[in-house]
């Protein structure tokens, strides 16, 4: 089962209509193509974006229009991790997993947002780089190069969604940010699933980090999967 072709020019047209009546960070559906992987079949969504200028995609896995609960991934661009298999962080790793799982259940979608180096760019991750190698962690080289800690904008996937017409997701993530920016954006997350992997010796500073600083669901909270508790603020000493 995948997205079906009178579907697809369904979503196209409803597309094109949106982005016509809207002028700020509404995506435009522009392509549906299949997609054979190592992983399984899919199906890759190509939308272009007037708020960043720059393309996105959506990895989908059956028939997801429409549809409540889906097994969603939001997967910023690394081009070190996922193309390169670099040990300093854990993309590579999260993205295999994500794509394994959407193909185990049958059913999901893996957007690839374009916001390589947490939105900074990879030249500008490389100059983080070589600051972390002089003892900087990430979010102190992201402040000291002019950036803020995290510069991705989830209102770009929370519109990829909308043009889906996914109705609610289960949210593959350890990051209690990105759930509230896509909750605040309109869509509705029924649960946050899990996604933790095997750190190495290279990573292990970049997720404690991760944890402590971004506050990352990792460790004792790694098994959370309640929305609302992940949200609520913290009880006060």
């Amino acid at each position: 089962m995948k997205i079906p072709q009178n579907k697809i020019k369904q979503l196209i047209e409803e597309s094109a209509a949106l982005a016509d009546a809207f002028d700020v960070c509404s995506v435009q559906l522009m392509a549906v193509a299949d997609l054979p992987t190592r992983f399984g079949d899919f199906q890759i969504v190509g939308f272009v974006s007037p708020c960043d200028e720059k393309e996105h995609t959506a990895i989908a896995k059956g028939n997801v229009v429409d549809k409540e609960g889906v097994l969603t991934r939001v997967h910023s661009e690394c081009l070190t991790g996922d193309a390169i298999g670099s040990l300093r962080c854990d993309c590579r790793d999260q993205l295999i997993e994500s794509l394994k799982r959407i193909e185990a259940e049958g059913e999901g979608v893996l957007l690839y947002l374009r916001q390589e180096g947490r939105n900074i760019g990879l030249t500008e991750k490389i100059r983080a780089y070589a600051l972390q190698d002089q003892g900087y962690d990430t979010i102190e080289a992201n402040i000291h190069l002019g950036h803020k800690p995290d510069e991705r904008d989830y209102r770009i996937a929370a519109n990829i969604l909308h043009n889906l017409r996914v109705k609610s997701i289960r949210l593959l993530t350890n990051n209690p940010n990105k759930i509230q920016q896509l909750r605040l954006a309109g869509v509705r997350i029924v649960e946050r699933v899990p996604l933790i992997t095997q750190p190495t010796t290279y990573s292990e500073g970049y997720l404690r980090t991760k944890a402590e600083k971004a506050g990352h669901l990792l460790g004792d909270l790694s098994t959370v999967r309640d929305v609302e508790k992940i949200l609520e603020p913290p009880k006060e000493d």
